[in-house]
């Protein structure tokens, strides 16, 4: 007998059930949570992070766990925006070529590393991460740049919007355009994944290298794309990342990585491989990003983040592989 399709999965579910009471919870405690104007807000913070993390559940999905993102991130963002100062070329497509070309670039030698050498890829991109990062300061430099510096063209692409509005206190408000890459990236994923057969490879690398081979699969291939596509979407977020904060250093971003992981995990990503769903990722996200923007709401310090966080990753981790044994388990009796 053929069952239906669940528009959610239970994970998903036991997510947008949290994000919900939470948001509650944060509403009665302070109303000014609800208004537009914080709602876009949250998402303008998210947008970078989601453009990481959807690359991040790539590799995840392909079996492989990527650290140097960030490094990648930053060595595009930093390096286009020290170029355009340096050429005089003040064009938002052209910070966008070099920084989205660095990743690509970045991301590939991560591929070529990870196949050629057959590394485990958390050490692989461990490594990969202080190579990046160090070339990036001896090639590019070690300047901060302020806002007063900044091309105008990105300052500019930081505070455009899709549309504006005027909220009670008259103050302006809007959707960012930050949320094109995102939506044009969320897009080309789930096409990826789901309805190419590239995608399948992926899940099939993740669910068994093995197999993968004896199905026809081409490792290399398949590596490469993965990970180049996330150098690609790390380069994206770099210059988005600069126009969010309108000042970059080369220590931006270092030390983020973890918490993009852990929101793909918390989404049902498994580290093993194999599994995991675009929309349990960008829930996520949401999380992570809500405990970040809201505590003060609360009137708890931004301290208490990490135990949030944590709590749920514990929490999210252990109903997947409790779930996990259970479809073990029912496989081996009907196999019987």
């Amino acid at each position: 007998m053929r069952t239906k399709k669940r528009f959610l999965t239970r994970n998903e579910s036991y997510l947008l059930a949290i994000v919900l009471i939470y948001s509650t919870i944060v509403a009665l405690k302070n109303p000014a949570f609800l208004s537009f104007e914080n709602f876009f807000d949250l998402l303008r913070a998210a947008s970078g992070k989601l453009l990481l993390a959807l690359g991040v559940l790539v590799v995840l999905i392909s079996g492989g766990i990527d650290v140097s993102f960030t490094a990648i991130a930053i060595f595009g963002g930093y390096t286009s925006a020290r170029l355009m100062l340096a050429t005089d070329i003040d064009n938002l497509a052209f910070a966008f070529l070099v920084s989205a070309s660095i990743g690509i670039l970045l991301g590939s030698i991560n591929a070529l590393i990870i196949h050629i050498f057959r590394l485990p890829t958390l050490i692989a991109t461990l490594g990969t991460s202080s190579v990046f990062f160090g070339l990036m300061t001896i090639l590019v430099g070690t300047k901060s740049i302020n806002a007063g510096q900044m091309p105008s063209s990105i300052i500019n692409f930081g505070s455009a919007r899709l549309f504006e509005a005027v909220a009670p206190s008259g103050n302006t408000y809007g959707l960012s355009v930050f949320i094109i890459p995102v939506v044009f990236a969320i897009l080309v994923t789930w096409f990826v994944l789901y309805r190419t057969m590239l995608g399948r490879g992926i899940f099939s690398l993740g669910n068994s290298e093995e197999s993968a081979k004896r199905a026809g699969f081409n490792l290399f291939l398949i590596r490469f794309f993965v990970y180049s596509y996330v150098g690609l979407l790390a380069g994206i977020m770099g210059v988005v990342y600069v126009a969010e904060v309108r000042w970059v250093n080369p220590v931006s971003l270092v030390g983020t990585e973890l918490s993009i992981i852990a929101a793909a995990v918390i989404g049902g990503a498994k580290l093993t491989g194999g599994e995991g769903t675009i929309l349990g990722t960008i829930l996520g996200i949401i999380i992570i990003q809500l405990f970040n923007s809201t505590l003060v709401f609360l009137g708890l310090s931004s301290s208490w983040n990490d135990l949030f966080v944590g709590m749920i990753l514990l929490i999210s981790v252990s109903v997947t592989s409790y779930q996990q044994r259970l479809k073990s388990r029912r496989s081996l009796t009907f196999s019987d």
